[in-house]
């Protein structure tokens, strides 16, 4: 593992007092919401340099259009700018990712060597492989990627169809999983929506996920070479732990606080609490540890979300000085509503911009209200998980480049037909949902 410098170690502990200071806000007895922006701006700043060229790129453009629009809205439109809270959009999301990275810190204890699970070839193993991916990666995020792929990767260099299970089984999550930043970011975009009715159209698209991927893949691609990786179903039980959990807060502890809120504070305590059996030495070197070497690792996805809430947050502003407070995209939010942002997001994802901003814009000029939340959270999820596995530069495509190689226009030709199906399943979802909630 490469030596972490000392200008990186100072931004992870930077993160980390923004985590710190997220949760006490969350007492209600010290507004820390400054704090928290500024620290994990100030954490960027230090690892700028190390972010990957086309993600710094994205970044920096999103980042610079913020300020722009800010500046425009101020001084050309003469409307009023809160400067000192300018930072702090998605501050709240990515506090909830880096509470989420320390589920790391569960399970790996030192000369563990025992697999957890075994590996098989042919469809069933691509299917386990997808199940492996995608119920693990609700709770582990991007991370379980790298982990599986690594796994697979032992033998030899991975394949096209290994590298479109490890997409697919991780993008389809964000249909559902509480946990995704997908999910935080549209509780806060919609915090009226009703999750029960996202989970109960959002799990079933996961699955049909599943199938088309275990069914494509075996219909284009000899499998009978392919390893595919399976979890066992002991390593199962901690992503359903933390959902009952999460669920067991939210509905009776904390009914109050968000579940962006409870995953912030919940895992890493979970954690703690974990390690905590083996002392305490051994916890805080853990903790250690993982802020100085896993926080700054985060650098790209922190970058992204903050300078998207730069972006989102000068946008509203923009529209709002030139259009009025009162102007809106859509009279009401419905299926031809949800049916034309849906693929707005997904084709601006094929063009290389995250779903995230395609989300954030949307949010910046529509107006909610009643059931429309829940059916403005379930479009936004779906174009999440379709643009995310299609588009060749989302973190997912992302992160299998970099680490295996493979390019992510390869990624996107491989994932048309299946991104296709999906649309069209999304589109057919969104619509059934619209009678139910609007």
């Amino acid at each position: 593992m490469q030596e972490t410098t000392f200008r990186q170690r100072l931004a992870g502990v930077l993160i980390l007092l923004g985590l710190i200071a997220q949760v006490l806000g969350f007492t209600g007895l010290i507004n820390t919401a400054h704090a928290v922006s500024y620290l994990l701006w100030l954490a960027v700043i230090l690892l700028w340099k190390d972010i990957p060229k086309r993600s710094r790129f994205q970044a920096g453009v999103l980042m610079v259009l913020g300020i722009l629009m800010l500046l425009v809205a101020r001084f050309y439109y003469h409307d009023h700018v809160d400067w000192p809270a300018m930072l702090q959009g998605n501050a709240f999301v990515v506090a909830m990712l880096v509470g989420v990275s320390f589920i790391s810190l569960v399970g790996k204890q030192q000369g563990r060597k025992k697999a957890p699970g075994k590996r098989l070839t042919g469809s069933g193993g691509v299917l386990r492989t997808w199940l492996g991916v995608h119920f693990l990666g609700t709770i582990l995020n991007i991370s379980t990627v790298i982990m599986v792929g690594d796994r697979l990767a032992r033998t030899a260099p991975l394949t096209i169809p290994q590298y479109l299970a490890l997409n697919r089984g991780l993008s389809s999550a964000a249909l559902w999983s509480p946990f995704f930043a997908s999910m935080g970011i549209v509780i806060a975009l919609a915090p009226q929506m009703q999750y029960s009715y996202v989970a109960l159209f959002g799990f079933p698209l996961a699955m049909i996920s599943g199938l088309l991927t275990t069914l494509e893949l075996g219909r284009r691609f000899d499998l009978r070479e392919v390893y595919g990786f399976s979890l066992a179903p002991r390593s199962l039980l901690m992503p359903v732990i933390m959902a009952l959990l999460v669920m067991v807060f939210h509905f009776w502890l904390t009914p109050r606080l968000s579940i962006v809120g409870i995953i912030t504070f919940l895992i890493p305590a979970v954690a703690l609490i974990y390690n905590l059996r083996e002392g305490t030495g051994y916890t805080l070197w853990r903790v250690r540890q993982h802020t100085t070497t896993r926080l700054p690792a985060m650098r790209g996805e922190v970058s992204l979300f903050l300078a998207a809430g730069l972006f989102t947050l000068g946008l509203s502003a923009l529209v709002a000085a030139v259009a009025g407070n009162d102007w809106t995209l859509f009279e009401t939010f419905g299926a031809q509503q949800g049916m034309m942002s849906f693929l707005s997001i997904v084709l601006s994802a094929l063009v290389g911009l995250h779903p995230i901003i395609g989300v954030s814009v949307l949010a910046s000029i529509v107006s909610l209200h009643g059931g429309e939340h829940t059916l403005f959270a379930f479009v936004c999820l779906c174009s999440w998980a379709v643009g995310t596995s299609v588009g060749p530069l989302s973190g997912i495509n992302l992160s299998l480049q970099g680490r295996y190689g493979i390019n992510g226009y390869h990624m996107m030709k491989n994932n048309l037909f299946y991104a296709t199906v999906m649309s069209l399943l999304s589109l057919a979802s969104i619509t059934a949902m619209s009678y139910l909630v609007t």
